[in-house]
């Protein structure tokens, strides 16, 4: 009789813990959810007539056009903060620097330009050997590498080959962050979405 009575019981209060139970793991994805949402990068798209790519949108694009002399040609930075004009011409001569006095904490600079140089070759660019857009290229790390000079704890350089003699499309890279793996994988899938639309 005793055994009766306490069976609905048990079976009460094991149908309760289970519904507890059940609703604290759908607190515990509810409140899983909204972290993942938050990790994804949302991405913007540049486009001008020499190429395309995509790359994260609290990144912002600094469309330049200079010759900055016979061997390089800026025509993009990307940055988490503002950028100036790195180039000043004196007579005949121009000189660049940097588009960022300093970079601040978690900051990342993208530079884009085109060089050339009589007897350039791939071959003679530092680094392992990759592809980018479809051309051959070369991706060289420093810590801190020439990036130092503003402040960034790493540089990325990419030399792009071009199907142009003695010609390459240079991508540096600097970055001020603590967490590297997760910057480098940003830079990794802007190249990854690179796409050129004229040699």
């Amino acid at each position: 009789m005793v055994m009766d009575k306490q069976q609905p019981l048990l079976r009460r209060l094991a149908t309760a813990a289970g519904g507890v139970a059940a609703a604290l793991a759908l607190a515990a994805c509810g409140a899983a959810a909204p972290g993942a949402v938050q990790g994804k990068t949302s991405l913007a798209a540049f486009r001008n007539d020499f190429v395309t790519f995509k790359y994260p949108q609290t990144w912002k694009p600094f469309a330049f056009s200079q010759s900055g002399g016979l061997h390089y040609n800026p025509f993009l930075f990307l940055s988490t903060q503002p950028a100036h004009n790195p180039c000043r011409t004196s007579g005949t001569s121009t000189i660049c620097g940097w588009p960022v006095g300093h970079l601040s904490a978690n900051g990342v600079l993208v530079l884009w330009e085109n060089r050339g140089y009589p007897g350039w070759t791939l071959r003679s660019a530092p680094g392992q050997s990759t592809k980018v857009g479809g051309r051959p290229a070369k991706r060289a790390v420093e810590k801190p590498g020439r990036c130092g000079a503003i402040g960034a704890n790493e540089t990325i350089a990419i030399a792009i080959a071009r199907p142009l003699q003695d010609n390459w499309t240079a991508v540096t890279a600097c970055i001020h962050d603590a967490d590297l793996a997760a910057a480098n994988g940003q830079i990794d899938a802007l190249l990854a979405s690179t796409r050129f639309l004229r040699p």
